[in-house]
């Protein structure tokens, strides 16, 4: 059966969209929001892709007093309760996972890690070119990591839009990509839970050049775990309805 995609709802869902479309028209793209069937759609979802946008809650991972410490009002408690929701129910089902950007850092979240709140303040900058530019700037990924071989190369250069990322990771993820600077950049579970795909991503492969390998590559190996999702599962509903 062709391959359903699920894209949680942001203001760039067009990009996460035609990313995935760009690689196959057949692909069915799936708008996931709060209000739309919450999060039912998900079970019907061949894979999941957690999208960019607003700040996670503070509160969530524990800061709340970061609210008013670092001034966050791009905050949306609806958008988090509802990813959130998604993220439990994909691993219920085992259902492939990308989360990218503000995915990223609610994926580590979800796992009970915490987050930088503000990189400028602590003296991180070079991971946002202004309000609506990407900057780039290097990347090095962790060998022996799912990660590093999906994208073949152990530096690289990647896009940067964010404020935010992770701090603490989250129970059961490791770091498998760090900026220049030191910045968490991927993340994934260790070899003992990575029984699906789940991967996290802070840079943004659905706006950069598809030949670049952390663009292209990335959503090849992301289709091929929903492709084999898509035919795992149609065989097991196909078993439970045979006499």
């Amino acid at each position: 059966m062709p391959l359903t995609i699920g894209i949680t709802d942001c203001d760039e869902w067009a990009n996460y969209e035609r990313w995935i479309k760009n690689a196959n028209e057949d692909i069915g793209v799936v708008l996931l929001k709060p209000g739309d069937g919450e999060d039912s759609f998900v079970s019907h979802c061949d894979g999941i892709i957690i999208s960019g946008g607003e700040d996670v809650t503070p509160a969530l991972y524990g800061k709340p007093e970061y609210v008013k410490d670092y001034n966050i009002t791009d905050c949306n408690p609806e958008r988090d309760k509802f990813e959130l929701a998604i993220l439990k129910e994909a691993e219920d089902f085992k259902i492939p996972v990308l989360g990218i950007c503000r995915g990223s850092q609610l994926g580590n979240v979800y796992f009970k890690g915490t987050l930088i709140p503000d990189l400028p303040s602590i003296g991180k900058t070079g991971h946002s070119g202004g309000p609506k530019t990407d900057t780039t700037h290097g990347v090095t990924l962790t060998k022996n990591s799912r990660l590093y071989d999906i994208i073949g190369v152990e530096k690289g250069e990647i896009n940067s839009h964010h404020h935010q990322a992770t701090d603490k990771p989250g129970k059961v993820l490791i770091i498998t990509a760090i900026s220049d600077n030191g910045v968490v950049e991927g993340l994934e579970k260790a070899k003992k839970h990575d029984e699906e795909f789940f991967l996290l991503v802070q840079w943004h492969p659905e706006r950069m050049d598809e030949k670049n390998p952390f663009s292209g590559k990335l959503r090849a190996a992301f289709l091929k775990a929903c492709e084999e999702y898509n035919q795992y599962s149609n065989l097991n509903q196909y078993l439970s309805v045979t006499p």
